[in-house]
C-alpha cells in the first residue's frame, strides 16, 4: 500500500479525499494535517510515501520549506494539489523537486492515478503531460525566480509588503524590489493588474 499524508486547510477536502480512497486497493491515507508543522509530527510517527499538499496550507511560508522536506525525506514524493494557477506556479515548484503539480479542479480519480504513478517513480513529464488539465506554462512565468513566485503568491492573497516581509524573513525594501521586478516581467503597471494577471490567466 502507498501511505499518503494529506496536508490541506479545508476539512471538506480531507473528508472528500479520505472517503474516496477508503477502499482503494493501492492507496491508504494514513495522516490528515491542517498545518505545516504537523507534517513534521506525522513524519516522526508514520511512514509516508506521498505527501499531497496545498500551497496555501497554514504555516507553509515558502518553497524552501518544501525543499527541506524533500532533503530530509528523500524517499517521500510530494504532489502539489492546489487551486493556484499551474502556468504561474508549476514550473518553479517542479524545479524545486516536487513530483507533480495538480490543480484541484482535477477529478479525484486523476489524483489517485497521480499518487500511484509518482509513488512508483514514474518520470515527471510522463506523469503530468498525460492529464488534460496540465499546461506547459507561459514562458514569462517560467522565468520568475522562486522568491518572485512566492511574493506573487502572497500579493495574490491580498497580503501587504509588511506582512510578506515578516513571513519570508526579508525587509520591506526587498519585497518592494521583488514587486517592481514582477511588474516589469509581467508587463503590467500596477498591483491590481499584476494580481489579476496571476489569478485570471486563461489556460490554453
Amino acid at each position: 500500500m502507498i501511505s499518503v499524508c494529506l496536508a490541506d486547510n479545508l476539512p471538506v477536502v480531507h473528508f472528500g479525499v479520505k472517503s474516496y480512497f477508503r477502499d482503494h486497493p493501492e492507496i491508504n491515507v494514513v495522516a490528515n494535517v491542517a498545518e505545516f508543522p504537523l507534517i513534521l509530527e506525522a513524519l516522526k510517527n508514520k511512514k509516508i510515501d506521498v505527501l499531497v499538499i496545498d500551497l496555501e496550507l497554514k504555516g507553509l511560508k515558502n518553497i524552501f520549506d518544501l525543499k527541506s522536506l524533500i532533503s530530509n525525506n528523500p524517499n517521500m514524493k510530494i504532489i502539489v494539489y492546489t487551486n493556484l494557477n499551474e502556468q504561474v506556479y508549476a514550473s518553479n515548484f517542479i524545479k524545486a523537486g516536487m513530483s507533480c503539480f495538480l490543480n484541484k479542479s482535477s477529478k479525484l480519480e486523476t489524483l489517485g492515478i497521480t499518487i500511484v504513478k509518482v509513488a512508483y517513480g514514474l518520470n515527471l513529464s510522463e506523469t503530468i503531460r498525460g492529464f488534460p488539465n496540465y499546461r506547459s506554462g507561459n514562458e514569462i512565468y517560467r522565468k520568475l525566480s522562486n522568491r518572485e513566485v512566492e511574493v506573487l503568491r502572497f500579493l495574490s492573497n491580498g497580503k501587504k509588503n509588511s506582512e510578506i516581509s515578516k513571513i519570508l524573513g526579508l525587509n520591506e525594501k526587498t519585497i518592494s524590489t521583488y514587486k517592481l521586478r514582477l511588474l516589469k516581467k509581467l508587463n503590467v503597471s500596477n498591483l491590481v493588474d499584476l494580481v489579476n494577471k496571476a489569478n485570471n490567466l486563461v489556460l490554453v
